[in-house]
Order: structure tokens, then C-alpha cells, then sequence
């Protein structure tokens, strides 16, 4: 499995301080999926324009399998993955931002102002996340199952039916 992930924050992108979340999504993701996966990393600053081509590229160029982003999806001004995000999706999958919200809100009273989504764009699943550590692996935690069930339906499997084998005759 090929896996994207992009930490999204003007001040990690300008080296301000070390990515936290980026390397917290690779230890989680292969906790939860127990997959070998191979990650491509990337660090960009809060531009949608910047960030939309960068999903593209995971996407389209490097087909990713799945792409998850941290930060930026908060209400401040510079908070615009989620338009980031929008701008690409060929499907949303609003499912993701409120199992995320509903799961956070229990720990955290302003998970409510999250504005994360999901979706898909070809045979790639984009999955935004928010921008602190233990919120990602929280959410991740939490999404793996759907992410699993996504990512196989875009790989054209039917995760309900096992797979046959049918004898080819001469």
C-alpha cells in the first residue's frame, strides 16, 4: 500500500519547528492497518493552491492508495485544507469529518469547530486530520476500519466477498 501524508502548517514548512504529526500518522497507520506500506512525506504551507497540487500529484502521479493530511482545519484565517481538499475531491465522504468530530468532542468540548473532510479522487482515498498528535492517532484509530473498507472498494474488491479463484479450462 502506497500512503501520502501531508503536514500542512506555515511555521513546520518554514522549519519555525519540527513535524510532530506527519511521523504520528506513520506510526499510527501501520499500527491500525497492519499493512507494509510505503510512505511519501511531504510539508507544505497553509496555501490552498500549494496544498491542491500537492494531492494531485499523490493522486494522480504517484497513485496513492490513500493520502492523509494534518493541520489546517481549524476556523483561522490560514486554516484552508478543507477548501484545499474540496477543490480536488471527485467524491466527498462527509462520513469521516463527523465520526472524527463525535469521537473528539468527548475529550475536547471545541472538536465541534473541526471543519476535516474526506473523499476520493480516482482510486486514492484523502482523508484530512487534524494537527495535533494524539488527535491524529485518536482519529486514526477510529477511521482505520472505514479507511480499510474504502480503500478496498476503490481497488475494485468487494471487502464482504472473499476471493475465488476460478480454474481456467483449456
Amino acid at each position: 500500500m502506497k500512503i501520502g501524508r501531508i503536514t500542512i502548517s506555515d511555521r513546520a514548512s518554514a522549519g519555525v519547528y519540527a513535524d510532530r504529526s506527519g511521523p504520528e500518522i506513520e506510526s499510527a497507520l501501520r499500527e491500525v492497518l497492519g499493512a507494509e506500506v510505503q510512505f511519501l512525506a511531504a510539508i507544505v504551507p497553509d496555501e490552498v493552491e500549494l496544498i491542491s497540487a500537492k494531492l494531485r500529484e499523490l493522486a494522480d502521479q504517484a497513485s496513492c492508495d490513500l493520502i492523509v493530511t494534518t493541520g489546517g482545519t481549524g476556523i483561522s484565517a490560514r486554516d484552508v485544507t478543507p477548501e484545499a481538499t474540496r477543490a480536488v475531491l471527485e467524491k466527498e465522504l462527509p462520513g469521516f469529518g463527523e465520526a472524527m468530530r463525535m469521537q473528539s468532542l468527548a475529550k475536547v468540548k471545541t472538536a465541534i469547530l473541526s471543519r476535516a473532510t474526506a473523499g476520493t479522487r480516482g482510486r486514492s482515498l484523502i482523508v484530512n486530520l487534524p494537527g495535533k498528535p494524539a488527535a491524529v492517532r485518536e482519529c486514526l484509530e477510529i477511521l482505520a476500519p472505514a479507511i480499510r473498507e474504502g480503500i478496498a472498494h476503490l481497488l475494485g474488491e468487494d471487502p464482504h466477498v472473499p476471493t475465488v479463484q476460478i480454474p481456467q479450462t483449456s
